[in-house]
């Protein structure tokens, strides 16, 4: 248990290294204010946390509550569309339609239906989450085998027993995968949304700084974004693990 835990601080220490470094030798070979070295980022970074907290947390709010409304939407609806063979039948191909369609294209109608606020943002990401956690959540539920569903019906198990017992534990790692996969996604919306429309959030800190040519200001905005997803990222893994320690 010591040394894996030692090997896992090692390999994201050398992560950390290895980019940094990246980004350090890449700013020195092209030598332009527009890629500061990871210093000066993180100088104005810290220099500017105080100011950076409301865009952060705004952000963080969008993208925390769309996540939550896409995820229980999308999950008991695929299961019901897999356990249904007429829901399935139906729906498939407007899934099937539906899902490869960039969500971004709808922001001009979002704008237009909810305004500059909160809700055409939420919408977005919420929509996006939405069809990732159903695809994914159903090809999880067409995997469960019919032999745990026969032995659950053998011991006198309801449907709600089924559901509790086989088909929501089989499914909570594909839930957890798409919501690690959704995350780098909704942030990208998160970033197309609040740079296009809108007066808060980190996609407008971001946009703003890049507009007033401060781009070492611009870059600690990004190295917010990345540590919001980042952040995320790592609360679904602890998540995940906590709820299917039986893995």
């Amino acid at each position: 248990m010591k040394s894996s835990l030692l090997r896992k601080i090692a390999g994201y220490a050398f992560a950390i290294v290895f980019i940094v470094a990246g980004w350090w030798i890449t700013a020195l070979a092209v030598d332009s204010p527009a890629l500061p070295t990871p210093i000066a980022a993180v100088e104005v970074l810290t220099a500017n946390v105080d100011a950076l907290v409301p865009y952060f947390l705004t952000s963080a709010w969008r993208v925390v509550v769309s996540l939550l409304i896409g995820t229980l939407l999308a999950v008991p609806l695929a299961q019901a569309f897999t356990r249904s063979p007429v829901l399935d039948t139906l729906f498939a191909p407007v899934v099937y339609l539906l899902y490869p369609i960039p969500k971004v294209v709808l922001l001009p109608v979002l704008l237009a239906l909810f305004g500059l606020a909160d809700a055409p943002k939420i919408v977005l990401i919420s929509l996006t989450v939405f069809f990732q956690v159903l695809v994914a959540v159903r090809d999880a539920v067409r995997s469960v085998p019919q032999s745990a569903l026969l032995a659950i019906r053998s011991l006198g198990g309801s449907p709600w027993d089924e559901y509790k017992h086989v088909i929501v534990p089989a499914t909570l790692p594909a839930v957890f995968t798409s919501l690690r996969i959704g995350v780098g996604t909704a942030i990208a919306v998160l970033f197309i949304a609040e740079a296009m429309a809108g007066s808060t959030g980190l996609g407008y800190y971001i946009m703003q700084s890049w507009s007033m040519v401060n781009f070492p200001r611009m870059f600690a905005g990004i190295i917010a974004m990345a540590l919001l997803g980042i952040v995320l990222y790592a609360i679904f893994d602890i998540i995940e693990r906590s709820l299917t320690s039986w893995r």
